[in-house]
């Protein structure tokens, strides 16, 4: 792009302007049908084939009578520019039309439709982008365990940057609230950032909203959004909004766990409309600025027992939103997945999901264990599955994933990951892996018995070196092929001589189940592993977590 007006906005055609190619096909057009096409901003410039997207002058230019202008639309109904298709005579005469006018019509629809198309893509992948860098400088604070107040002076100023706002503010809740209360005083609520406002407005008592109606929809985890502050009839004190010079409003909740932490203000001193994608990536912020303060709040805990005890929580809740709570059917394949963690924290994670219309399966294992490999495994998990909707090329998505955790990591931290996409039109499955654990294939050969192999992949564990290079490897499954992917903790299952239990005898469960039922689902596979494990270790403790993903062709 040469020309940017902020991740989702969409004021103007020119900005998404690139290499001009949607003119030079109305050019072309133009030339081939004798049907003028024109692309234009939503001024009426027209936009040429040759304009430098950096240098856009001209004049609005009349359109002719009878003319078709088909509107060229961003987040369904901001128009941004259009598509102008005049009827024009082969010799001048004005007697005879080289195009019919359903040509036109077709012909301006469906540049039209390519051009919002196009736009469209643009802005939702600006949004994607800004809310990975948003998220993941909101985790890296969040890892931090920095003060409260600079956590949420750099979310505020972090959100005003990715929407392309001028003010905002953060509120809080007093650390032992359960909510608001029944008064309608702004003093209920304690400023923590603020940027772009004035005094006046910061101290006034008011709320903004009659009966605190915004501020309880905001921390019910609604996203609220107003186009027009002059107008809205749930806002106090218009005169004063007016004074202020604000104009439009999107906010939403600081909700950790069920339990409302504050709220988030953010005006625009212009008219705005606001996109799907920016009221997600506001929502996000806001849940990741929630744990952000309650992470800053434990470290000001003085007794022990009481931090562990609210740090554990904290995390233990955070997993579980990580991991699916119900895996997607999927044609030609049976899938399960189950997680043990050896602590209340764990640094495994597996995650299953809807990729363009395929299946992405991820097992990964960070190092450590506790608080900071709890956070970190949500970071990765959340990174990766952000670039995954970006690209179908897995060695892309994983060499932008380890950039971004080495990047925002110590030499410390780093993480195994495995990483496929399973294609159910053709059964292929395309895999890449950091330094992860190689999964089990077993094939059941003609004479009945199960045959295994390694599905091995080539890369270093992610966050070590940030130019690393990882291969994407590809197998098609035949019906009945199991795959098995797993963590090292799998393996380092101990017995009470302190035997490992090991690949072998990970591969001799899954082979014996299998000839015990040759037809066992993939959630049988993972019981018998385990019950395997357990009569090798026998009451000796877990060692380590212990993912397991399973995966059986139909």
């Amino acid at each position: 792009m040469t020309h940017d007006s902020g991740a989702g906005r969409g004021g103007s055609l020119r900005d998404y302007w690139t290499d001009g190619s949607v003119s030079r096909l109305c050019a072309a057009l133009s030339e081939l049908s004798g049907v003028s096409v024109q692309l234009r901003d939503e001024r009426g410039i027209v936009l040429g084939p040759d304009d430098d997207a950096e240098f856009f002058g001209g004049k609005v230019e009349p359109i002719d009578p009878g003319s078709h202008v088909f509107p060229i639309r961003i987040g369904g109904d901001t128009v941004i520019g259009s598509v102008v298709v005049s009827a024009i005579d082969s010799d001048g005469s004005g007697d005879s039309l080289v195009a019919s006018e359903a040509i036109v019509v077709q012909m301006g629809q469906m540049i039209a439709s390519m051009a919002t198309e196009m736009c469209t893509d643009v802005s939702e992948l600006r949004i994607r982008y800004k809310a990975i860098e948003v998220l993941y400088r909101l985790n890296a604070e969040l890892v931090a365990g920095g003060r409260v107040s600079d956590t949420l002076k750099l979310t505020l100023e972090t959100a005003l940057e990715a929407f392309g706002l001028e003010a905002g503010a953060i509120m809080l809740l007093p650390e032992d609230s359960e909510g608001l209360g029944r008064t309608d005083l702004e003093d209920e609520l304690e400023r923590s950032a603020s940027v772009g406002l004035s005094e006046d407005w910061l101290s006034s008592p008011l709320p903004l909203s009659a009966g605190r109606e915004i501020d309880r929809a905001s921390l019910d985890g609604e996203v609220t959004v107003i186009e027009d502050l002059h107008k809205d009839d749930r806002i106090l004190a218009i005169e004063q909004v007016e004074r202020e010079g604000l104009r439009s409003f999107i906010g939403t909740g600081m909700v950790f766990d069920g339990r409302p932490i504050g709220v988030i203000r953010l005006y625009s001193r212009s008219m705005r409309k606001f996109t799907g994608a920016e009221r997600r990536l506001v929502r996000s912020i806001g849940q990741s600025a929630a744990m952000a303060v309650e992470q800053a709040r434990l470290i000001k805990m003085k007794a022990r027992e009481r931090r562990t005890q609210r740090a554990l929580k904290i995390a233990g809740t955070v997993q579980q939103r990580m991991m699916p709570n119900r895996l997607p059917k999927v044609e030609h394949l049976d899938i399960a997945a189950r997680f043990r963690p050896s602590y209340q924290i764990a640094g495994d994670f597996y995650d299953v999901f809807e990729v363009r219309d395929k299946i992405g399966i991820m097992v990964g294992d960070v190092v450590g264990k506790g608080i900071v490999a709890g956070l970190l495994m949500s970071a990765v998990r959340a990174t990766l599955r952000a670039y995954a909707e970006l690209s179908d090329d897995l060695s892309r998505v994983m060499a932008r994933t380890n950039e971004a955790i080495h990047r925002d990591t110590t030499v410390s931290e780093f993480a195994t990951i495995w990483y496929g996409v399973f294609d159910p039109t053709n059964n292929e499955l395309c895999y890449v892996t950091a330094g992860h654990e190689p999964p089990l294939l077993l094939t059941m050969s003609p004479d009945g018995t199960w045959t295994q192999e390694l599905l091995r992949g080539e890369g270093l564990v992610a966050g070590i070196q940030s130019d690393e290079e990882y291969s994407m490897q590809r197998v098609v499954l035949k019906k009945d092929q199991i795959v098995v992917a797993y963590t090292d903790g799998m393996m380092d299952a101990l017995d009470f001589t302190g035997q490992r239990f090991g690949r072998q005898r990970l591969i001799e469960a899954v082979v014996s189940t299998l000839n015990e039922e040759p037809s066992a689902s993939a959630e049988r596979v993972i019981e018998r592993i385990f019950w395997h494990m357990r009569q090798f270790t026998g009451l000796q403790p877990q060692a380590d977590d212990e993912t397991v993903v399973v995966m059986r062709a139909k």
